[in-house]
Parts: C-alpha cells; structure tokens; sequence
C-alpha cells in the first residue's frame, strides 16, 4: 500500500504521526472508450466554448456559475486563504458512543500507521480508545477540504471514517409517510416470525459479486478464444402477492424449509401457497379415500368367506355317511 497523507493525530497535548492509507479499492472492472472499427482510444480535448480552442491545464481555474450567464472565477490563491485547520493535523474533537453515529454519514475510510517513534502513543491511543467502546470525533482537512471523521479501532489499527456533514444528508420527502397505515398484530407477528426464520450471523466472505464474476468470465474467454458458457439464470421473483398474510406465511415456511427444519404446526390452521400445493401433489398421489376403504374392506372379508366355504363344503361331506348310518341303526319291520 501506498501513503495519500502524512500528518499528526492531535490527542489533548499529545501529537502522533501518522501516515494515511486508503482502507478500501474498487474491484469494478473498468473499460476504455475505443472505436469499434480499430480499437483506438477515444481521446477528448480541452476547448473553450467562447474561443475554441484547446486548452492545458495550467490556464484551467475553477468557476462558480451565478446563473444568466454570469460566472465568478477562483483561482488557487483565494483558495489558500481560506480558513482551512492544518492540512497536516487531525484533531480529536469528543469522544462518542459509537451507536451514536447514524451510518448514513460515514464516507470513506482510511488506515492510520503510526510514523517513526510515534507507535508507543499510538498504541496508547488505541488501547484506550478500544476499553472506552467509543470513537473519536475528529476533523481533518483532505484535499483541499475540511472533513469531519470519526477514529476507531479495528484489528488492531486506527480507523479514520470521513463523514458527510448533517446538511448533505437528505430528508426523506414520500407521500406515504402522511398516510394513516395500520398494521395488524397477526401481521406484525407472522413478519417478525419471518425475520426469526431468516436470522444469522454476518459473514462478508459468504457474499460475492456475481455480475463481476460472470464479466470477467466473459473477457478471459475472448482472450483464450474460447465458447462463454452462459450462467444458470436464477430463479425468477414471485410477483406481488395480494394476500399479505399468506405471502409472509408461504416466505416463512420457505425459510424454514432452507434451514431443514419442519414448519412448526405443519398440517395446522390455514393453508399458504407451498403447503397447499405440497397437499395437491399428496392427493394426486394417493388413492381416492372411499376406494382405498372398500378395497380393505374386501381384503378383510376374503379370509372369511374362504373359511364358510371350507365349512360348508365338510359339512356336504359329512352328510351322505350320516344318513347310511342312520339307516342301518334303525329296526327291521318282521312280516
């Protein structure tokens, strides 16, 4: 990494150097303008609208448009005069609760090393700072301009976040905040159950740019002269459900379904999208309920019908020797 800023911390009566690194990078994959005959750069010239013609950066100066056409010209000594802290100083303000700070007003973000002899403060600064759980409240002035920032510790080094000041924050301006929307409790509670379903830890690294994957899968097969194989496209958004209760119903047993887990009260109240299709697809399944009855019913009866049959056919069998038996017992009638 490379140093953009050198400067001190300014603690109470205490002053540590530092040195200012960027924290972050864009990973975005960046194109020219080229001419799609040849691949030539596309190259864009300076001019002047009033004279035409072109010009270098040296007679280039900042103007402020006063509207109708009038405009008011500044040149780098108005700005060296201005009222600016020192370009080579943070100075620690307050110390905060760090939930105080809304996250809308944070910018940018830039590590802090510490510069020569300046570690064994440095290292002060941070332990304290972490055992308070505050931040710092600091201003700086960074190219040119006065920012306002907060420091904080974050592996074991000083976090500089630049802050937008409170007037660049817009207030928000929608019709539906006058409006007199209710929510019902049974809503309230099936959208907090969803939010219960869908809970987790954050891990950054879980989480990855796709498009720029797909982009650069992209260039490095026209590099290689090679076939782009096309992603699988993913599965298509439900459209907006007009049934509120049943939506968040059907997205709960969903989340839960991702999980492994089983929907609690399965087969229970009413029925949501998914459980109702899953019931349809059982049906289809299964025999009908009054066929299924009889078929048993018969399969029970077969046995016994089998076995009076049996009976029945000893029982004709036994018959003709019980009546020549009967015969020979009975007396002879003498003339």
């Amino acid at each position: 990494m490379r140093a953009i800023w050198k400067g001190a911390v300014s603690f109470g009566l205490v002053s540590i150097g530092v040195k200012l690194y960027s924290a972050t990078e864009e990973k975005d994959i960046r194109f020219h303008q080229v001419h799609r005959a040849d691949g030539g750069r596309i190259r864009y010239k300076r001019t002047c609208q009033v004279c035409g013609e072109e010009v270098t950066y040296d007679d280039i100066a900042k103007g402020y448009d006063l509207g109708g056409g009038e405009m008011v010209i500044l040149t780098d000594e108005d700005f060296a005069e201005l009222p600016l802290t020192s370009s080579r100083a943070i100075d620690v303000l307050e110390f905060v609760p760090a939930e105080q700070v809304d996250p809308i007003l944070y910018n940018k973000a830039y590590f802090l090393e510490p510069e020569g002899s300046a570690t064994k403060p440095y290292v002060l600064l941070r332990d304290a700072l972490a055992d308070s759980e505050r931040v710092a409240i600091v201003k700086v002035a960074l190219r040119q301009r006065e920012q306002l920032a907060t420091l904080r510790v974050r592996e074991g080094v000083l976090l500089l976040n630049t802050m937008l000041w409170p007037d660049e924050v817009r207030t928000p301006d929608f019709g539906f905040l006058d409006e007199d929307l209710k929510v019902r409790p049974p809503e309230l509670a099936m959208a907090s159950s969803l939010i219960d379903s869908m809970a987790g830890t954050f891990e950054p690294d879980a989480f990855t740019d796709d498009y720029r994957a797909a982009l650069q899968e992209v260039i490095d097969a026209k590099v290689e002269g090679r076939e782009v194989v096309q992603p699988e496209e993913e599965e298509a958004a439900p459209a907006a459900a007009v049934d509120l209760m049943a939506a968040l119903k059907a997205s709960v047993e969903r989340a839960k379904a991702a999980r492994g887990e089983e929907p609690a009260g399965a087969g229970a109240g009413e029925p949501t999208p998914i459980s109702a299709a899953r019931s349809a697809k059982k049906a289809a399944k299964a025999p009908p309920k009054k066929a299924a009855e009889k078929k048993a019913a018969a399969k029970k009866a077969e046995p016994a019908k089998k076995a009076a049959k049996k009976t029945a056919e000893k029982k004709a069998a036994k018959a003709p020797a019980k009546k020549a038996a009967a015969k020979k017992a009975a007396p002879r009638k003498t003339a």
